[in-house]
C-alpha cells in the first residue's frame, strides 16, 4: 500500500504550496516513480523563540528509529497502519512527537485482475495541487560514523494508511478507491494538517524526564492525534481521481511523465 508515488514539483512551488521554509541550498529531485528508501520530502514544525516554524526538509522514505542498531529497519517501515501505529515499536515514540506531512503529486495503486494479473493506475488530486499525507519522521544516528562526519544523523519518514472507504460511498471517486484496494495512504486536509504538525501538541516531560502517555501540557495525545486524522481523511479524498497509468511504472528503474498515463498502443493494452 502505498509503494509508489509521484513528487516532480520544484523546490519552490513545494515551498509555496505547504506555506513552509526551506533552506537555500535545499534540491529536490523530480521522480514519477518514487519508490521506498528513496529520499522524499517532508513538511513538519518546530518552535523556534515561541514561534511555529514550518520546514520542508529531505528525509529517506522508511522510518528508523533512534533505537534501531543498523538503517535496514526502514526497509519494512514505509507505510504505518493508523489502527496499530500507537502501540508498535518502530512507530509509537514519533507519533507521539515528530509528526510531519509528505507531499505527493500522486500515488500509484494496483488492481488485482484475473489470476495474478494487476493493473496500475494513478491517484491524484482533481485540481493538480499535491496531496499531504500523514507522516512520522525520526533521526537516527549511525553508530559507525564520527561526530563530526555530515553523514552521522539520517532523517527517515513513514507514511500512515487507512482503510480504504466502503463499497456504499456516496462519492463515486470514495467507491473507486475502495474498488482499487483495500488501504489508503491518509491524507490531510489543510485544517488537519495544521493540528498534526503542531509542535505543542508534543509529549509532557514528567521531572524524571520520560513521556507521560503523549499527552501535552494542552492535553492533546497521539491518539486523539490519530483518531482526528482518521476521521477526516476519506471526506480529503473526495476531490481525488484515479485513472490507468503506463504498465512499465511497475520496474522502479523507469522513470518519466509518461508513467502517467496508459500505453495506447494495443500490444500492451493488457493486464500484468
Amino acid at each position: 500500500m502505498c509503494g509508489r508515488y509521484v513528487m516532480a514539483r520544484t523546490t519552490a512551488d513545494l515551498v509555496a504550496e505547504a506555506e513552509a521554509e526551506a533552506d537555500a541550498n535545499l534540491e529536490l529531485r523530480a521522480s514519477w516513480n518514487v519508490a521506498p528508501t528513496s529520499d522524499v520530502p517532508v513538511v513538519l514544525e518546530r518552535l523556534v523563540d515561541g514561534r511555529r516554524v514550518r520546514e520542508v526538509h529531505v528525509a529517506k522514505w522508511g522510518l528508523v528509529p533512534g533505537w534501531a542498531k543498523d538503517a535496514s529497519v526502514g526497509v519494512r517501515a514505509f507505510n504505518a497502519r493508523s489502527e496499530t501505529v500507537l502501540e508498535k515499536p518502530t512507530f509509537r515514540d514519533a507519533v507521539a512527537a515528530r509528526r510531519c506531512a509528505v507531499p505527493v503529486d500522486g500515488y500509484y495503486e494496483w488492481k488485482a485482475g484475473p489470476g495474478k494479473a494487476r493493473r496500475p493506475f494513478y491517484v491524484s488530486r482533481t485540481d493538480g495541487r499535491p496531496i499531504f499525507l500523514a507522516g512520522l519522521y525520526e533521526w537516527w544516528r549511525d553508530p559507525a560514523k564520527g561526530p563530526g562526519d555530515p553523514q552521522r544523523w539520517l532523517l527517515s519518514t513513514t507514511i500512515l494508511t487507512v482503510a480504504s472507504p466502503p463499497a456504499d460511498s456516496t462519492e463515486p471517486v470514495l467507491r473507486e478507491l475502495g474498488e482499487l484496494h483495500d488501504r489508503l495512504p491518509l491524507p490531510l486536509s489543510p485544517e488537519a494538517m495544521a493540528a498534526w504538525l503542531d509542535p505543542a501538541a508534543l509529549p509532557r516531560r514528567n521531572p524524571a524526564g520520560t513521556n507521560s502517555a503523549g499527552t501535552s501540557p494542552g492535553g492533546t495525545n497521539a491518539a486523539a492525534l490519530v483518531g482526528m486524522a482518521v476521521a477526516q481523511a476519506h471526506p480529503a479524498a473526495s476531490d481525488w481521481q484515479v485513472r490507468p497509468a503506463h504498465p512499465e511504472v511497475g520496474n522502479v528503474r523507469n522513470d518519466g511523465e509518461y508513467l502517467l498515463h496508459p500505453d495506447t498502443s494495443a500490444a500492451v493494452d493488457v493486464l500484468f
